[in-house]
């Protein structure tokens, strides 16, 4: 492949390109001189190894521009045929209150913020995710609750291996009712078969049914047919057993209806969908777990706790973050590693709005609108299947249900065909009189059905809640939308997110999420799409997946792509599944070992023993590659049961391995197969390929390198992508078949942001991406070059470059002084930055990934304030200020402190708060450094009591 000197590449970038590459062509040209080369080809071909050049270039479709691009979206989404939804099955039609939607949907100060691992500076989400807790244990009735899962069928299964793991029963067996969603049981059964779990699907409204011995069981309520059931019977046989009882429940109908957890249910999931969020052909959306007491420790995901500060004032953090898969690798609870935070947040944002009387006036108009249709269709000689249900009416129509739903199909409502003689209806939010006479039509009942009915009820008395909810006042104060924007506001005002400055975090590819790519997102023709519509309504969604699965095989060298993996761990366990297909196909179920480099992300090694796998590591040297000659010797006392071996490339330490082809050689000599995780992909597209240079299947992180921004830690895609041989071992889905299971439960995952991988894509263009991927490696041997002098870089590669990131080794610095990683990124909240990551891959160290888009100032002001820090690091060493009291050891430096009435600090005031001058506007923590071991040790993971509410 010829690439352009950096002269030359400018010119033609198109106007957006040069929007989103932050540095101008002589900024560049500084930044080159500094690291040593006279282009960014130069650097290049210097950095990466020549073997795995790509020689074909990228043949996308020439950048469009903004204007363009909006036009042609817009016609795409033309395509898709907006319906009345009443399909359901977990998907619903939902009001997002326009505060709401503007003010956290579509603002950057929620969805271009991290991951809240730096919890000083994440203090208004992670308040929103202990409201979407709270909300989540006071409607299931249960203790605990995480801060949200990927969707509700992921959420089902990792239920259903943390009953295996917390229960008594040493069964293989979980059973499952028979009225469990149906995309629920499928990806059940994907997550099973690798762990050697049976699931059991039976009717189990009957206690007798259940089988002779279990480990767990999953429950829906109310069930896909709709059916409203009593489920204390089962759970107490379950209890009997020694197994755990899960329920699937409805959120919004358990304002009305019993709690799981007064039911004696362990646990509880579910989606937070219908609480404001767009169905969005199937995601994203916020799945949820609750559980009981006893059982918190063992809950896969993030969980938000209540701890203090410095000043021992209410500070919240993630808790219990040794349960982590980055942490416990191999011996992780699951291989999550991001929650649904955007989506959760928006949630919790429509219950504090509507408060706990909102919420029920809303459940009891869906109620009333399926009881009133039932009535209307009985009335008509329809029959109907359940005499009591929540919103969803299942109608009796031998031989006819696919007339009845082709007819409602005409008249613009979807109907869910459950088989030939059932018709599936389900009322939601935004379901009108009108819908009703439009099904009521369908059915070939005539204009006066439903006339002259009162307001009917369809509720088991017996299952009626009498319990409280939402007590806290949160959920009582903020009516008026005055109030709600001033709320949202003022939680943003305490997070740092893109929109304020950079945010250097290595490994995590923090860079812009334009607004030309977020902006049709909230556009109805892609918000309002069932998952499960039929093809004909969703031409455009198809046409953009296409396309989009098209440009990602062509710019990493594959043959085949899945969309359908809705975060990057759900990416490599499907992955890891292919390669175990592809295995089992040539008769080789043997093949069970899975290489993974010590350097390798949390995820691999617990994607890997979901898939089955077990784990063999392999060690690296002292300068960070992969240790050949151990991997020779894990080949040969593995070669007969060799699987896989799961590389990231770059590596890990942030340098191109130049023995990459030779790794991928040795390991298919040996009749494995080789991953490689794609989360450096930005370090890579325009000249190197993955799939051309020894690779056969990698996940992408679309959260990453594509732009949709990481929301607070979610949402995220990770697709799947294969060569030709592994194409036929993507996971599949119940609506369209497949050799391998589904992964999540839409067929394509959170397809509801897809468009911003398209546009991102269509924008940029071959040398669009090209010249992103020259800046953003030019960008870290920059600060690589300029930050040497003063911290150590760890690894470098090929004549001692970087590839996206560099790693700072402050370990003698932190032996000499005692100043911490931890100590310099609370002290780089006051210099107005988000911290770079810590301690990984290597503890003591801090790995800066600078991106493309930042600019040249910017990085400047981030170089200058590690330069500073140092220097204040050295006053330390010097013995001018105590280790235990000095700006680095107290920060991050609030406003209450440095205001108060005493200063007894050896240091200024002036030097505590604007340590780069006062000319720069200044981001405030609203914590001090939060004490994260007294909040595990007092684990508190909902809002506080009402009488604290005025601590």
């Amino acid at each position: 492949m010829t690439h352009r000197s950096n002269d030359d590449r400018a010119p033609e970038a198109t106007p957006f390109v040069r929007r989103h590459v932050g540095p101008s062509p002589d900024d560049q040209r500084r930044m080159l001189e500094t690291v040593g080369y006279d282009g960014t080809d130069e650097l290049l071909r210097a950095a990466i190894p020549e073997v795995i050049h790509a020689v074909d270039g990228l043949n996308l479709r020439p950048a469009a521009t903004e204007t363009e691009v909006i036009a042609e979206l817009r016609s795409l989404a033309a395509q898709n045929r907006r319906m009345r939804q009443m399909i359901g099955l977990g998907y619903h039609g939902t009001d997002t209150p326009a505060v709401i939607r503007r003010n956290v949907l579509e603002s950057p100060a929620w969805y271009t913020a991290y991951t809240p691992y730096q919890p000083e500076i994440s203090q208004g989400r992670l308040e929103a995710l202990l409201n979407f807790q709270t909300v989540v244990t006071d409607l299931t009735g249960l203790d605990v609750a995480g801060a949200s899962l990927l969707d509700e069928a992921t959420a089902a299964a990792e239920a259903m291996t943390l009953a295996r793991r917390a229960g008594r029963s040493k069964s293989a067996v979980f059973a499952v009712d028979a009225d469990v969603l149906p995309q629920t049981i499928a990806v059940l059964r994907t997550r099973a078969v690798p762990l050697g779990i049976d699931v059991v699907v039976a009717d189990l409204t009957d206690p007798a049914n259940l089988p002779g011995d279990y480990f767990g069981v999953l429950l829906q309520y109310p069930g896909a047919s709709g059916r409203v059931v009593d489920h204390t019977a089962v759970i107490e046989a379950a209890h009997a057993k020694g197994a755990l009882a899960a329920v699937a429940a409805d959120l919004l109908s358990l304002t009305l209806l019993k709690p799981p957890g007064e039911m004696g249910a362990d646990i509880a999931v579910g989606s937070a969908q219908r609480f404001g969020v767009p169905i969005g052909f199937g995601g994203p959306h916020a799945g949820y777990m609750a559980v009981r007491k006893g059982v918190e420790r063992q809950m896969p995901g993030r969980l938000v706790g209540v701890s203090k500060d410095a000043d021992g004032h209410r500070a919240y953090r993630l808790a219990l973050q040794t349960r982590e898969q980055h942490i416990r690798r191999e011996k992780a609870t699951s291989n999550i590693c991001t929650a649904q935070v955007l989506l959760a947040v928006i949630a919790a944002c429509y219950a504090v709005y509507h408060g706990p009387d909102g919420l029920k006036a809303i459940a009891s108009r869906v109620h009333g609108r399926a009881a009133l249709l039932a009535a209307g269709l009985r009335q008509s000689g329809i029959a109907i299947a359940h005499a009591e249900f929540f919103d969803t009416v299942t109608a009796v129509v031998p031989g006819r249900a696919a007339e009845v739903v082709a007819a409602a199909a005409d008249l613009g409502v979807n109907l869910r065909l459950a088989d030939a003689d059932h018709v599936g209806i389900a009322c939601d939010e935004t379901t009108t009189l009108g819908d009703l006479m439009s099904v009521w039509r369908a059915f070939g009942a005539d204009d006066s059905a439903g006339s002259g009915l009162g307001t009917a009820d369809a509720l088991p008395s017996a299952l009626l809640r009498d319990s409280e909810y939402l007590t806290h006042p949160v959920f009582h104060t903020h009516r008026s939308e005055t109030s709600m924007l001033r709320y949202l506001r003022s939680l943003s005002d305490k997070d740092y997110a893109l929109d304020r400055g950079m945010i250097p975090l290595g490994s995590c590819t923090m860079k812009l999420n334009a607004t030309t790519e977020m902006e049709p997102i909230s556009w109805p023709d892609f918000t309002d799409i069932h998952p499960f519509a039929p093809t004909d309504q969703t031409r455009g969604y198809q046409q953009l997946i296409g396309d989009l699965e098209q440009w990602l095989s062509e710019v990493t060298g594959y043959d085949a792509v899945s969309l359908q993996p809705n975060a990057g761990s759900q990416g490599e366990f499907a992955g890891l599944l292919a390669i175990h297909a592809y295995h089992a196909s040539r008769g080789e179920t043997h093949r069970d070992i899975c290489l993974i480099p010590s350097s390798a992300h949390g995820t691999n090694a617990a994607s890997a023993v979901m898939a089955g796998m077990r784990v063999v590591v392999v060690a690296c040297d002292d300068d960070g590659n992969i240790d050949l000659a151990d991997l020779d010797r894990k080949i040969e006392a593995n070669a007969a049961n060799l699987s896989a071996i799961m590389v990231t490339y770059p590596s890990t330490h942030g340098v191109y391995e130049t023995a990459i082809s030779e790794v991928c050689a040795k390991v298919h000599e040996a009749g494995g197969q080789v991953y490689v995780d794609g989360a450096n992909l930005n370090a890579l597209l325009g000249f190197a390929k993955p799939g051309k240079f020894g690779a056969d299947v990698s996940h992408l992180n679309l959260h990453k390198t594509f732009c949709i921004p990481h929301g607070g830690g979610g949402p995220g895609i990770g697709p799947v992508a294969v060569r030709a041989h592994l194409a036929e071992f993507l996971p599949g889905h119940p609506l369209e078949g497949g050799k391998v299971g589904p992964v999540s439960a839409a067929p394509y995952g959170s397809a509801g942001i897809l468009p911003i991988p398209w546009v991102y894509l269509r924008l940029m263009g071959g040398p669009g991406l090209t010249e992103a991927t020259a800046v953003a490696v030019l960008a870290a041997n920059y600060v690589a070059a300029r930050l040497a002098p003063h911290y150590p870089v760890l690894y470098t590669g090929n004549k001692g470059l970087v590839a996206h990131e560099c790693i700072l080794d402050l370990r003698q610095i932190t032996k000499d002084t005692g100043v911490s990683v931890d100590d310099v990124a609370k002290r780089l909240i006051d210099y107005g930055f988000h911290a770079p990551t810590m301690s990984f891959p290597v503890a003591g160290t801090l790995m800066v990934e600078p991106t493309e888009s930042e600019d040249l100032t910017e990085l400047d002001r981030f170089i200058d304030a590690m330069i500073s820090i140092k220097a204040e690091i050295d006053r330390v060493g010097s013995g001018e200020w105590p280790v235990d009291d000095n700006p680095l050891a107290n920060a991050p430096h609030t406003a209450e402190m440095v205001t108060g009435d005493e200063w007894p600090h050896p240091y200024t005031r002036s030097l505590a708060a604007y340590p780069s001058g006062r000319g720069v506007t200044k981001y405030w923590a609203p914590v001090r450094r939060i004490d994260g071991a007294y909040g595990d040790r007092n684990l508190a993971c909902s809002c506080p009591p009402p009488e604290a509410f005025g601590e």
